[in-house]
């Protein structure tokens, strides 16, 4: 017996000997969070855990690396290209956020960017060709092992411009794939700012059509956009990995070739979260990082009494403490009889202790002031109705709902109330929410149907104005939840 697992060891050997393995890390939506939160994340733990691996990898992106955070926002994204030229990634491609500074911030970020920008769907309007510095893809050279990166960008910026035009992503992926077949590459990356589930911003399922479509001649899907976490999904044999956001996380995706054909074998992932107390920090990378710091915003500006969550706490309600803490002071500020706060707008969490502008910046990195909006009691519902997908995507204040969800997570709506009073279909109503949305952008879409007569400016403040005047008037309590119930 001994003898014949011996001889089948034998057997085996060379085949095992003839894999080689090709490392890519990857990230994704990292928005600017050069350092750690709460003692994870930040590029100096990324150096460390990339200097503690393989001498021979690729590191790539895909996309929103231009705003986020205070170094970003007040450096128009050009501090997040500096941070990435110092890391050397390799590649990334173009997310919705690099247009945070509108069409005309977009160039100085590719201007500078040191590291491929990768978009086969991305054009400008007046040439019809790729803007500068813009590439469909790249093939790399990784220790004998040809890899093929191919970009696709995300096809709704924050601030539309009429400068660059978008192709369909899956036509623009089939053109690019041809192109790079022609050249052999050992495996084909595909590198998208869009997830392969994405409830927040309805994505169609063109993500997972890569699989369906292109299964065999691609190998690799990176995605982003909806900050998920996917290791190791796989459809019609192709990996699709997505690394969450605000660089807590590296995922690091191993490629198995045939050393002697060339030939894919396989690709398997793992997540790393990026613990300091695990993976610690690069020196290096620690001074440079610290070098960015913008002076001024790291100023106490009040304290929370309490951890407030931007997710909700328990499974019976969809509202969470610190967007409904959002939600009540712009309704207070703006007067109205309902305020609106896009969940996805609050990115972290505050936590308990004192409160800096930093902190605030993290939270709501965004300089939406507060738009007042009349509406009937007819479209209220329904934008109600459209915004659970099927988690909601809006918190509300002045306004409650108690809904059923069955076992699909099919939303039925039981109530609706405002001031305790069921919602009338005629009766007007005035809403407040952000500029961003009331104008249309992302989920707030059907807020494009309602006339600019019928919206106005509740004022100039922020609504990070608004979190710090409420700070400095004394410690903040998170609020009751219950706005959004399940029955």
């Amino acid at each position: 017996m001994k003898k014949t697992w011996l001889l089948v060891a034998l057997l085996l050997l060379p085949f095992s000997l003839a894999a080689k393995t090709t490392t890519i890390y990857h990230t994704s939506d990292v928005h600017g969070f050069f350092y750690p939160k709460n003692g994870q994340g930040g590029f100096a733990a990324l150096a460390a855990v990339i200097k503690d691996g393989p001498k021979s990898y690729l590191l790539l992106d895909s996309g929103d690396f231009a705003n986020g955070t205070v170094e970003t926002r007040n450096s128009q994204g050009l501090k997040g290209v500096q941070m990435m030229n110092r890391m050397s990634y390799d590649a990334a491609t173009i997310g919705n956020h690099e247009f945070d500074f509108k069409g005309e911030g977009v160039a100085p970020l590719l201007a500078n960017a040191q590291f491929a920008v990768l978009a086969a769907n991305f054009f400008e309007t007046a040439t019809g060709k790729y803007p500068p510095s813009v590439l469909p893809y790249k093939i790399f050279d990784e220790n004998g092992v040809k890899v093929a990166v191919i970009g696709l960008a995300n096809r709704e910026p924050t601030n539309p411009s009429k400068l660059y035009t978008y192709g369909k992503p899956l036509a623009a992926l089939e053109k690019a794939l041809k192109e790079v077949e022609a050249k052999d590459p050992n495996f084909v990356v595909v590198l998208v700012h869009d997830s392969l589930k994405d409830e927040k911003h309805g994505t169609k399922d063109y993500v997972a059509q890569i699989g369906r479509k292109f299964g065999g001649r691609v190998h690799v899907v990176l995605g982003g956009h909806a900050h998920n976490i996917f290791q190791n999904e796989y459809i019609g044999g192709t990996l699709f990995v997505e690394s969450g956001c605000y660089l807590q996380n590296v995922s690091r995706i191993s490629v198995e070739t045939d050393d002697e054909t060339g030939q894919f074998v396989s690709a398997k992932s793992e997540l790393i979260p990026l613990i300091i107390a695990k993976t610690g920090e690069d020196e290096e990378m620690k001074t440079y990082a610290d070098s960015l710091r913008e002076p001024g915003v790291d100023e106490v500006v009040g304290e929370a009494s309490e951890k407030m969550s931007r997710l909700p706490q328990q499974d019976d309600r969809q509202d969470a403490p610190l967007n409904d803490w959002i939600a009540d002071i712009v309704r207070d500020y703006s007067g109205a009889q309902i305020a609106i706060h896009n969940n996805g707008g609050t990115r972290v969490d505050m936590q308990k202790g004192p409160v800096t502008k930093r902190d605030l910046i993290d939270i709501h990195p965004f300089d939406n002031t507060i738009t007042l909006v009349t509406v009937d009691g007819k479209f209220l519902k329904k934008f109600i109705k459209t915004s659970f997908a099927p988690n909601s995507l809006y918190t509300y204040s002045g306004l409650t709902i108690t809904y059923k969800q069955n076992k699909k997570g099919k939303i039925k709506i039981l109530k609706i109330l405002v001031d305790g009073k069921p919602v009338e279909n005629r009766k007007k109503y005035t809403i407040a929410t952000n500029s961003y949305i009331a104008g249309g952008g992302s989920e707030g879409w059907m807020f494009k149907k309602i006339s600019d007569k019928d919206k106005k400016l509740a004022g100039n403040k922020t609504i990070r104005d608004l979190m710090e005047e409420a700070l400095r008037k004394g410690p903040v309590v998170p609020p009751q939840t219950g706005r959004i119930l399940r029955k």
